[in-house]
């Protein structure tokens, strides 16, 4: 593979001439250059220069013409912004750590130092940018076969590279996850001897790992990393919680580790969405806190919805995850995922279904979805019964949406005329008008429209002792008709 045909870019020519001019020593190196022997494209370009990397940045910004450059003196960096592309500058560096800390002591050293400080030999390969030898591969740990074979594995002794930077096992675990590739056995080992190590790293950083493992084409081979290395009980012990199976009188339940993960895959076949993929991780994460042995029920989880649903937010609230409506939004598709297996199951009733698009508004869609991925059955007759019992629920949403506009309504009445029909001030009494209303149209009692819910509305405030001070006769109905 020629190394010159990946460097014709601009900018790799504007980099190599400031280096002549300068006589300073330049290399692009880590994902950029592993992401060409992998045929990954790749913006994120990574410059390593034998001096100050805020310098050189510097001068090649003035020689792109372009004022798009972070500078963090203090970390020796610089980021610089060119057209799609991100480049980020750095002085060649040597770093060690001390046991309490993450943060290295760094000195400036050589390309060698540089590539020693790598995490894993894949990521430490290099090209050089320099005239007399431009697009000649620097590979001293053999990563290039490693990439060949599929393989992770530390540049120097995994020991040392884990304990100086613990974050680096998370990051084999989300590399072999995202490439599908093994870690390399002394690698592995390395991890589970120093996994307590995690504990210094910060939850955002572990978090950013864990994000990125969860957006690849299959995520579960993280977790399995995760569990079979021991990190798993320091990052997530709830979901640790879900491992085994217990057996009693001859009844077993199933194993709800394996089968969430096997749920979150079938999921990650069908949606890239980070957050949905989230809920099927964690859809039955109440299940050991609601597991009970009934004598001639056997094992039952019930209620493990609900109790999901509050265990979300401190949850989110551990693994610095947002705790806005993205974690809104997981908590609602915990509490709701049993809903339409439990439709499925049943009769198909209109008043069920209106429940349900209420209840779910524009996230019904996903969670169909998450029930249907949900189907981990290994009797192919169950897993047809069902989905087809779900196709039948999917054809009764569509038309009870169609007819009814369920889906995000608001009842046509409003608090504020409530109180001015019957000129009352904010009181329990609205909240019962409106909830009547609310459940007359889901139950199909009343058509959604203002008509019937006004005319209901006045039914039930004199129901309640309510007399009405004004009324609008263009929308009154005589009850007999």
């Amino acid at each position: 593979m020629e190394m010159r045909e990946f460097l014709k870019h601009k900018i790799f020519s504007i980099v190599s001439d400031v280096a002549e001019f300068e006589n300073v020593d330049a290399y692009v190196i880590g994902g950029y250059v592993r992401d060409i022997f992998l045929n990954r494209p790749s913006k994120d370009i990574d410059i390593v220069v034998l001096g100050s990397g805020v310098d050189f940045a510097r001068k090649v910004a003035r020689r792109l013409r372009t004022t798009k450059v972070s500078y963090f003196k203090n970390f020796g960096t610089a980021q610089l912004k060119y057209h799609e592309w991100d480049v980020e500058f750095v002085g060649a560096r040597k770093e060690s750590y001390r046991l309490d800390s993450r943060k290295p002591i760094v000195e400036n050293g050589t390309l060698e130092d540089d590539q020693n400080r790598r995490d894993f030999t894949i990521n430490a390969l290099a090209l050089s940018l320099n005239k007399r030898n431009f697009g000649e591969l620097i590979d001293p740990f053999d990563g290039v076969n490693d990439l060949k074979r599929g393989i992770i594995r530390t540049p120097l002794d995994p020991l040392t590279t884990f304990s100086d930077d613990p974050l680096r096992m998370l990051r084999a675990v989300r590399f072999a996850t995202q490439l599908n590739f093994d870690i390399e056995p002394k690698t592995l080992d390395a991890i589970r001897q120093m996994n307590g190590r995690i504990k210094i790293v910060s939850a955002e950083r572990i978090t950013d790992e864990l994000n990125k493992m969860m957006t690849s084409l299959r995520p579960s081979m993280g977790w399995f990393l995760l569990d079979e290395t021991g990190l798993l009980e320091y990052i997530l012990p709830e979901f640790v919680a879900l491992k085994g199976v217990e057996s009693r009188n001859g009844i077993s339940h199933k194993d709800n580790f394996l089968h969430t993960l096997e749920v979150l895959d079938n999921l990650s076949a069908k949606s890239d969405n980070l957050w949905l993929r989230w809920a099927a991780l964690l859809h039955d994460i109440a299940k050991p806190k609601t597991k009970r042995f009934i004598q001639g029920q056997g094992w039952t989880f019930h209620g493990h919805e609900f109790v999901g649903a509050k265990m979300i937010p401190s949850i989110f609230r551990k693994l610095k995850l947002p705790l806005n409506d993205k974690m809104k939004y997981v908590q609602k598709m915990v509490q709701l995922h049993l809903r339409p297996i439990v439709l499925s199951q049943d009769e198909v009733t209109d008043s069920a279904v209106r429940r349900l698009l209420f209840d779910a508004g524009d996230d019904i869609d996903d969670l169909m979805m998450l029930c249907e991925a949900d189907i981990t059955s290994k009797n192919d007759a169950t897993v047809k019964r069902h989905l087809a019992n779900f196709r039948i629920v999917r054809k009764k949403l569509k038309e009870i949406e169609e007819k009814d506009a369920i889906r995000n309504f608001q009842p046509p009445v409003s608090g504020e005329l409530i109180m001015d029909t019957f000129g009352i001030k904010p009181c329990k009494e609205v909240g019962v008008i409106k909830t009547r209303i609310k459940d007359a149209i889901l139950d199909g009692e009343i058509h959604n429209n203002f008509v019937e819910a006004y005319n209901l509305m006045l039914k039930v405030g004199r129901e309640i002792g309510l007399t009405p001070i004004k009324i609008d006769q263009r929308y009154v109905v005589p009850e007999n008709k």
